[in-house]
């Protein structure tokens, strides 16, 4: 099992306010990185680059991590998403500045489910995409709804900050109090970590719990991925690997230059 301790960011290096603690016990934050805002809560566009089959899977991701009421949920999330019309086309699914696009395609056998690209600077998330591979997602091992709704949610969560729960498939569900898995939580059968639970939205209070000063989010840089002229669909357009899930790479990072690097953050088949 692998956690990930939640990172805090002070003031003096990230011009960010802190407001208030937030729960203690999510511990799941991606290196603090998130979208700069001065207020939350934050909307996120997700645009809809996909196929009819997949489309309501994204939907679903969509308000999925909205959720704000109900048990075992938090009132205090800060993420609100929608989904917009696409603004990408083709397979490399490039993104665009300010918000993340969605993308499905029959990307070969490279071993990946799904991978999630963040464009950073400093901590400050400035673009993203989410690529699903239907070369594995057309069998029948996956070609499930649970398969579906696990690998898309957690892709997804990953755009916000997110890392994951637990890196064993092969382990008991981590639950919450109301018996529900995540999609955080790498798990062989998914049929019970097919949305976030309450550590997830837990760990985004945590993660967004300060106000970003307004010139920090009045100049964060405007980024393209028009300067990637390869695939970036393989991991020779990823970078250096910077994580290892046993034993084998699962985070990617390339330095772009000028405190701009792009993550990748793979979900590999079993």
């Amino acid at each position: 099992m692998s956690r990930m301790l939640g990172l805090f960011t002070f003031a003096a290096l990230s011009g960010t306010l802190f407001i208030a603690a937030g729960p203690a016990d999510a511990t799941h934050s991606w290196n603090g990185y998130h979208w700069s805002r001065v207020s939350n809560p934050i909307t996120i566009a997700l645009g809809n680059n996909l196929s009819a089959n997949w489309t309501p899977y994204l939907t679903t991701a969509a308000s999925d991590w909205s959720i704000t009421s109900g048990a075992c949920n938090n009132p205090q999330n800060p993420i609100r998403c929608t989904v917009v019309a696409g603004g990408s086309s083709g397979r490399k699914c490039r993104p665009s500045a300010g918000r993340v696009e969605v993308c499905n395609g029959t990307y070969g056998n490279n071993g990946w489910l799904g991978i999630a690209q963040i464009w950073i600077n400093g901590v400050h998330i400035t673009q993203g995409t989410v690529k699903v591979n239907d070369t594995y997602f057309n069998t029948p091992q996956y070609n499930t709804p649970a398969w579906h709704s696990f690998v898309m949610d957690q892709e997804v969560g990953h755009e916000f900050g997110l890392a994951h729960q637990d890196e064993n498939f092969n382990n008991a569900d981590l639950l919450d109090a109301c018996g529900r898995g995540s999609c955080m939580d790498y798990s062989a059968d998914p049929s019970n970590n097919t949305t976030p639970n309450q550590h997830d939205y837990d760990e985004l209070v945590i993660i967004y719990n300060h106000a970003d000063a307004a010139a920090v989010v009045a100049n964060a840089p405007v980024t393209s991925g028009q300067d990637l002229d390869e695939d970036t669909a393989g991991p020779n357009a990823w970078g250096n690997p910077v994580h290892f899930e046993n034993g084998r790479a699962d985070v990617y990072e390339r330095d772009l230059g000028s405190g701009n690097k792009v993550l990748t953050r793979v979900i590999w088949a079993q």
